[in-house]
């Protein structure tokens, strides 16, 4: 795919709408995690120091296209401010003539930030108006928010048809992170897939067995597998329902010369909570009244083997309920032998999802991985081979 980077763009004296995703967690309203506004700042002071109007847009939260007070972006103009160490002013719309009147005061450097798009129902509709009403007030558009690209919106596909379109240097690092993961990776490719339900993941499963060399399995959703295949699984979280299409998928792979790693040896326990007495116990032999909460160590020595042959790796989704001790061990021994890997300069490590980007940080080893996605919905998406129309756009710009 083709798109066009803030390197061709000639920011001087222009006006530069910047889709950002400043959907950031927010608590008793103080921000509890500032990682989205920091990886957003090297775009924004980029442009700023090349002499650009900076005009920043982005949601927040799920106002429904009302104007909802606890939803404002306003606080989070403070918040910007700090991270980039220089002023941003503030517009309280994000159209219409509070936005526009923002926008022409602004001179070159200025940086200002407007409220929540989603205060607007032209926003999740994608309405051509709203797009033009945003395409107004800029004379170029970027767009560095991948987290946002896989829904289509006024100010993520609307507006980059009206306006020369470009990817900031978040979006850029995403998309070249992806490429390595999947579009043209360094092989063998291994992915580890986890999380709860098959069912949840389907297409992820799908589109995965025919691109990587390994896919890993683990989470609840390996009971699954397991189960399908005559396994008996105790009290485990398990979907029924799904054990014809964890099959399907299993041939599916085997045609396509995938090699499935399922769990050998299971960690089980009578109880799901802190501490609770567990066990190691081969995968059949899961007792009536115990429940699958982690994989073994022996599937950990096959996962390490995999992986200390494999060039490039994908994660998305934890091994085992890492949430609670001591069922995080398979997850942060293996995520402490993928960062080894990475550190020596031997594995690409690509991760992301919102449960894997947790488990990697509960690892202490999310700084050591080459890339790790916040982007959550998008990410998964992109691994399920989906067009993302904010992408698409750009591509088409």
């Amino acid at each position: 795919m083709t798109y066009r980077t803030i390197d061709a763009l000639e920011a001087k004296g222009k006006r530069v709408l910047l889709r950002a995703d400043l959907n950031v967690p927010v608590k008793d309203g103080r921000i509890t995690d500032r990682t989205r506004i920091e990886r957003l700042c090297p775009t924004i002071a980029e442009l700023a120091n090349d002499g650009a109007r900076v005009v920043i847009c982005s949601h927040f939260d799920r106002p429904k296209g009302k104007r909802v007070p606890e939803m404002s972006l306003k606080p989070l103009q403070e918040a910007l401010s700090a991270a980039l160490k220089r002023p941003v002013a503030w517009a309280d719309d994000c159209i219409g003539p509070q936005a526009e009147v923002a926008v022409a005061a602004m001179k070159d450097g200025d940086i200002l930030l407007l409220e929540n798009t989603r205060f607007h129902a032209g926003e999740e509709k994608n309405d051509p108006a709203m797009a033009a009403a945003l395409a107004s007030l800029a004379d170029a558009y970027v767009n560095d928010a991948f987290s946002a690209a896989h829904r289509a919106h006024a100010s993520t596909e609307g507006v980059a048809r009206l306006l020369p379109a470009y990817a900031g240097r978040l979006m850029e690092a995403e998309l070249k992170a992806l490429d390595a993961a999947l579009g043209n990776p360094a092989r063998p490719v291994v992915a580890i897939v986890g999380g709860a339900k098959v069912s949840t993941k389907l297409d992820l499963l799908g589109n995965l067995s025919k691109k990587v060399d390994v896919l890993v399995i683990g989470g609840a959703m390996a009971n699954t597998f397991l189960a399908a295949q005559g396994h008996a699984m105790g009290k485990s979280l398990q979907e029924a329902e799904m054990h014809d299409t964890a099959r399907a998928i299993l041939e599916e792979a085997k045609a396509a010369s995938c090699e499935i790693l399922l769990p050998v040896d299971l960690v089980v326990a009578e109880r799901f909570e802190a501490n609770a007495p567990s066990r190691k116990v081969g995968v059949d032999a899961v007792p009536a009244d115990s429940m699958a909460l982690d994989v073994g160590p022996d599937t950990e020595q096959a996962i390490e083997q995999r992986l200390r042959g494999a060039s490039t790796l994908v994660w998305n989704g934890p091994l085992g309920a890492f949430e609670i001790p001591p069922f995080d061990t398979a997850t942060v021994a293996v995520a402490q032998i993928v960062a080894s890997l990475t550190q020596s300069g031997a594995l690409k490590s690509i991760g992301g999802g919102g449960d894997t980007v947790a488990a990697l940080r509960h690892a202490g080893v999310a700084e050591r991985m080459t890339y790790i996605s916040t982007a959550g919905g998008a990410f998964l998406e992109w691994l399920e081979g989906k067009t993302l129309p904010g992408v698409a756009a750009l591509s088409a710009g």
